[in-house]
This record gives C-alpha cells, structure tokens and sequence, in this order.
C-alpha cells in the first residue's frame, strides 16, 4: 500500500516538473514590422545622391533598405542596405531625376512599408576653388563656361560669366544680355543655397564681388548655376560652383519631399 501512495506521488512530481519545463520552453514569435522611416531628405552630389532620415525607435531595429523609381508612380527597385540613417546612391547620373524610398526591417526579418515620405533627386556637377582673372588684364582666363567646366575667354559665344574690374578697382561678376545673375548674400558655405529664385534677378546684369558671397546665376540656354567666392583678390578671384545639367530644374542642392499615397509593391528583405 505504501509502495502504491509512494508511486502516485513520483508520478505527480513528474508530471508537475514537465508542465513546469513546457512553459520554461514556450518561444514568443515576433511577426510586428517596424514603423516605415520618416523625415527622408536627399542632397544633390556629383553623379551621386546622398539620403538622410530620422532613426526608428524600436528596440529591435536591424537596419534599412533603399529603394529607387525612374518615376514617382513607378516600380521602386532595391538599391541597398544600411544600419545608418544616411546612404550615398553612388550609381546616380548627373541631370537624370530618381526618386527614392526607404524601408525598416527587424533581427526577425519583419520589414515595413515603403516610407510614406518619397524625395527625388537629380545630380548635379561641381567644382572647387577655380581661379578667374580681371578680363583687362587677362582676357582669356576672365570667363567661364559651366556647361564644359571650364575657364574661358570673357567673349565666346557660351562663356556663362565673367569678372570685370572698374577703374575704382571694384571687382564685378558679368553675364551676358541673354543671362541673369542675383547676389544671394553671405553663406557659410555653398551648399546653403538649396534651388535658384524665381525672381529678383540683377537688371544690370552685374553684381559686386564680395568674399563669402553666393550668386545665382540662370545661363543663356535655360540652365541654373551657383558661385560662392571664396577668395577675391585686386586682381582675381577664387570660387567654388555647382550646376544643374537639366534644363531649367532649379534644383541646386536638397529635392522636394513628397508623400506616397499608396504603396507600390509590397518589400522583402534583401541582403
């Protein structure tokens, strides 16, 4: 009799002790995507794009996808992966416009949406520190033409702008009748200046050239250019420059931010 209570007592501690390890060894499967990212903006590089976003908070959080259309309304293609808030599409060309979205995704494979928030870019080239001379002293090192990066002389058929000196010795960025150009004001730097204005043009055709300064300029054949002087001297000056190779994109830095209204295709994670 002992021997039977003894065994039905094993049995029960057995019993107990299995329920107790089955719950030890339930396993919470985590099936919740990450919020799509937000606060996406891009900067206009050389034959490049970079993209900028606000961090997502979940604790979970693995890393970010990018993706890119030809188009707003058009399929948006993987194009990488980051674990950062910024990624450099360096496959961009110059004057070719993409458009661009951004995904989250978790340690458990669990992606978002595309980013409500959809920017699109076109590149553009740029230059630094190139020298231009007082076109009475050195006429053929005076101008320059944005369209072939190069310095020219003040008086070609595509010679963009030029510096002329007074007789007071006051230093002047020119363009030509068929061109605009409009001081900007003091910038830290050249980026600062994000799209050309839509008026305010200079009617002489002129400004004076101050170090520091940032000029707008709209070019004969429909294209927008920026200067910011970097140096000004009694006989020359310094400049760096960018310009948009789309006729008349005024884009010179940051692209516009949109919304995606629906979503264009459904992502997987991709490594």
């Amino acid at each position: 009799m002992k021997s039977h209570i003894l065994l039905i007592i094993l049995s029960f501690l057995i019993t107990a002790s299995a329920c107790d390890n089955h719950r030890d060894t339930v396993v919470y499967v985590d099936d919740i995507a990450p919020l799509p990212p937000v606060g996406i903006v891009s900067i206009s590089l050389d034959n490049a794009v970079e993209l900028q976003w606000i961090a997502n908070q979940e604790i979970d959080l693995d890393g970010y996808s990018v993706f890119v259309s030809d188009r707003y309304s058009g399929v948006y293609e993987y194009l990488g992966s980051t674990r950062g808030t910024s990624f450099v599409d360096r496959g961009a060309r110059n004057g070719v416009t993409a458009y661009y979205a951004v995904s989250a995704y978790d340690f458990d494979g669990n992606e978002s949406d595309l980013s409500r928030d959809v920017v699109y870019d076109t590149p553009r080239p740029e230059g630094r520190d190139v020298g231009l001379t007082d076109r009475f002293i050195m006429p053929l090192r005076s101008g320059y033409d944005f369209s072939e990066y190069s310095i020219v002389h003040f008086d070609t058929d595509f010679t963009d702008f030029f510096l002329e000196y007074t007789a007071e010795g006051r230093p002047y960025l020119v363009v030509w009748d068929d061109s605009e150009i409009q001081d900007m004001g003091y910038t830290a730097n050249l980026d600062e200046i994000s799209t050309a204005p839509e008026k305010g043009w200079n009617p002489t055709g002129d400004a004076l050239a101050v170090r520091g300064h940032t000029y707008v300029m709209k070019t004969f054949d429909g294209h927008y250019a920026k200067v910011r002087l970097v140096d000004v001297g009694t006989t020359g000056i310094v400049f760096d420059w960018a310009y948009q190779v789309a006729r008349g994109n005024p884009e010179l830095l940051r692209a516009q931010q949109r919304s995606l209204q629906k979503r264009h295709r459904s992502v997987t994670r991709r490594h």
